[in-house]
Formats: C-alpha cells, structure tokens, sequence
C-alpha cells in the first residue's frame, strides 16, 4: 500500500485507540473511549465493505432468550450465570435503546413467543411445567411475570396448541441500527476504515504494531471487537457459527407480528411489515456451520422452506425472495469474554448469539478494560 505523507499523517500518526471490527461492540467502544478520552486518536479498522459477522446480517430481534434456551442453558451453566447473563442482556437492550432512540432504530414492542412442534410434546410440557419456577427466578430482573401460556391465534399448523408469551421481547430494525452508530461514531470524530484486514500485531510494550496486508502503524492500545472471527485470539475458546436467513416477498394480508421462537433457539422467525423473515437451522448439521465463510447449505434450506409451508405459513401463497447468512461467535460457555490479551491488547469477544442484546454492553465493559 503506498500511503501519501498526508495519509500517513492524518490516519495513521499518534494513533491511540485502533478497534478491530466495526460492529455493534466495536463501535460502542470507541463511543465509550471517546467519551472517556475527548482528545484521543480513535480508529476503526472493518475487514468488509460493512460490518462482516453479524451486526448488519442478524435478524434484529431485541430478545434475551426463550424458555427452551433458558432451560437448555441452564443444563451447562449454574442458575446465577444464567440470571446474570439475561441480566446483562436486558442491560445492554435498554443501553442500546438510550444511545440510539427507539424511533431510529424502529423499536416495536410486539412481544416473543414460542411454538412447540406438534412432535415435541415433551419439550412443550417441560417447558409449560418449568414456567412458574423461571417467572420466579427472572422476578428480580423484571419485577413481573416474564413468561405466560397463551393460545395460538395465528394460523399456525403442526404445533402444540399453546404458545409460550414474553411480554419483554420486541423488534428493531438492524439497518438503521448500525447505520446510526456508524453515524454518531463519524460524529464523535472516529476514523473508520473499511476492507482492511489486521494480519497479526506485535505488543511491543509502550506500542503495538498493527500489520495489515503489506502495511503496519503504531497505536498505543489494540482492542479485537471480531467476536465470530476470534477463534486464533482465544485459542479457541470462541468459535464461528454460521446463521443462514431468508425474506419472502410481501405477503398479503399477513397476520403475524411479534418475535417467535422455535427449538430451544435454533430457529427464529417475525414480521418485517407483511413480510416473513425466518432464520437457524445449525443444529441440523453443526460441524459445517461451524464455520467463518459465508453461504447456504441445501439442508437448512430445505427446512426452512419446510417450516414456512407446514408451520409457519400454512394455505398461504407466499414466495422467498432473498436468502443471506451471519457469522456469530459461540463457545462452551454463553459469557462473554472481555479481557486483557498482554499488555497494549484487548479483546471483547463471544456474544452466543445474543449481539443485539448484549454487544452495547460488551463494548462498554472492554473499553473500560483500558
């Protein structure tokens, strides 16, 4: 790369924050470092054209877990970490509404619900049976009753007859969202630069040396905000998971509105207007969705076309108009890791799915590392 002396000079000079990843937890870090440091030289390195992993890809729902996932985690974590954890999600829900405006980011309070396919009825009534002790559990965070039986009234086929309803769980608009940061990141004086790929960094004790491609800089602190591509950083305590997602076209008359939830988490559908968006699948063949590329598979693309016709869409004509995917960063454990790599380098990294939940607050949380 053959910078200019002005490049050199305005870009990479006296640089004092570089943050990797351009995110929703790389950029409510350099929103926190500015407000912390005024003065200081903020710069934001993104791989893609936008955001890469999951930011501008996830399915925007403002959720913080499902019974089923609730219950799942609580298999492999203790009862504390996992209030903790729904905690620090509700937290990072209401930072990121604060920071951002509900209106911006087109905040809609329709509600979560679960279905239960006809055949998991043990699921269902485990879940149904669990309801009570989960309320009471949640009751410090909510101060009400989070989960309740409701009947379904959307035309769904093939499930169980009633729906688990979460009064908490809302929709936002992820485009706006990010196009807001991005904005208010520009705003606070924060240089972002887009398809540069950090390499490998050097701390040298009072610098890193960051190495791009064929180019490298100084900058006082490195803090990784790559959350699915952290794997090598962490030896590989965080793991990508691919999420493959569709739109269908407009459909008419579409009666469905709210965030819902399907199989402990792994499948996940709501409205965009009168459209359906619907998304996961992974649990039917984990080890090519562990995985950083991006893509679809025909087996998780038949089955979500399978749940639109038999479940979600019944007797209604609708037509897929467009398919994408995200990568998310995943581990043995759902809790983050915001910690300290040497002595100049920083890292906040494994959201479990839960970015647009808790990335606000692992943002601030790793710039307060420093």
């Amino acid at each position: 790369m053959e910078l200019s002396y002005w490049e050199l000079k305005n870009w990479f000079t006296n640089v004092d924050y570089t943050i990797v990843g351009s995110g929703i937890v790389g950029l409510h870090t350099a929103l926190r470092l500015r407000e912390r440091f005024p003065e200081a030289k903020i710069l934001v390195l993104e791989k893609g054209m936008l955001p890469q992993g999951a930011s501008t890809k996830n399915a925007g729902f403002a959720c913080f877990g499902s019974i089923s996932e609730i219950m799942e985690d609580l298999k492999t974590h203790t009862e504390e970490d996992v209030v903790q954890l729904i905690e620090k999600r509700w937290q990072g829900l209401q930072l990121l509404r604060k920071r951002l405006g509900d209106n911006v980011i087109d905040f809609r309070p329709h509600g979560g619900y679960e279905l239960f396919l006809k055949e998991d009825e043990s699921g269902f009534n485990e879940c149904i049976s669990k309801i009570p002790f989960i309320n009471e559990v949640l009751k410090p965070i909510f101060k009400a009753e989070v989960f309740t039986k409701e009947i379904d009234r959307f035309g769904f086929e093939n499930i169980q007859e009633y729906l688990i309803f979460n009064p908490f769980e809302a929709q936002i608009d992820t485009g706006n969202m990010m196009q807001e940061l991005l904005k208010q990141a520009v705003a606070a004086n924060i240089l972002i630069l887009n398809q540069q790929t950090v390499t490998s960094y050097t701390d040298a004790g009072n610098h890193v040396e960051v190495i791009l491609n064929d180019f490298s800089f100084n900058s006082k602190k490195l803090l990784f905000a790559t959350n699915g591509f952290a794997e090598s950083l962490t030896n590989g305590a965080v793991r990508p998971a691919r999420a493959q997602v569709l739109i269908t076209k407009p459909i008419e008359g579409l009666d469905i509105k709210g965030t819902f939830h399907l199989d402990r988490g792994y499948y996940y559908f709501r409205n965009i207007g009168n459209r359906i968006l619907l998304g996961g699948g992974r649990n039917l063949d984990f080890a090519a969705e562990n995985t950083s590329e991006f893509g679809q598979t025909k087996i998780i693309q038949n089955k979500l076309e399978n749940l639109l016709i038999n479940v979600i869409l019944p007797h209604q004509n609708f037509q897929i108009e467009h398919w994408w995917s995200g990568i998310m960063g995943i581990g043995n454990s759902k809790n983050p890791i915001v910690t300290q790599l040497s002595e100049n380098v920083f890292c906040g990294v494994r959201l479990g799915g839960m970015g647009v939940a808790i990335g606000s607050l692992i943002g601030t949380e790793l710039a307060d590392l420093i």
